[in-house]
């Protein structure tokens, strides 16, 4: 098991390496769910990863468990304006996610199989890993808390 200040760790250094080279920081001027930004999605994703996988106690990658949580959301558009290139958004951004990232970054191949499988079962096939299926339960954790604007403390799912 590893512990909270050690991923927090993992994750602020993350964070911090992918802002420094990449597009990274353009994802905070999209919206993901309500006020939320897609930066702050994918940080809170990577976050809830981390928690999932030292609760359960379970033996995961932490280095692309988190990368591919940071970078699950990297399609670099807004989804909310109206457009033919993104009408089908929740089918089609796993790959346009992917296809960013690869320009971006070497990614592994649990980087590549938690970004286009994160959507499962939206996307037909279902991950591989088992880091990818953490980020895809820990996707729609998230998800469904800024959709519903659920506040720390209310009924909000608690990894902690």
């Amino acid at each position: 098991m590893i512990l909270k200040e050690e991923y927090e760790a993992f994750v602020e250094s993350a964070i911090q390496r992918l802002c420094e080279n990449s597009r990274f920081p353009q994802t905070a001027k999209y919206k993901q769910h309500g006020s939320i930004s897609v930066f702050e999605h994918s940080i809170a994703v990577a976050y809830t990863s981390c928690r999932i996988a030292s609760r359960l106690h379970v033996t995961v990658d932490y280095e692309s468990l988190i990368r591919g949580a940071l970078l699950h959301d990297y399609f670099l558009y807004d989804w909310h304006e109206k457009s033919k290139e993104h009408r089908l958004h929740a089918f089609s951004h796993p790959q346009k996610a992917l296809c960013n990232a690869c320009k971006d970054f070497q990614l592994t191949p649990k980087e590549k199989d938690i970004i286009l499988r994160h959507m499962f079962p939206l996307v037909p096939v279902p991950p591989y890993y088992l880091e990818s299926w953490i980020v895809c339960v820990a996707d729609k954790i998230c998800a469904l808390q800024e959709t519903l604007r659920l506040k720390e403390g209310s009924i909000a799912v608690d990894f902690k």
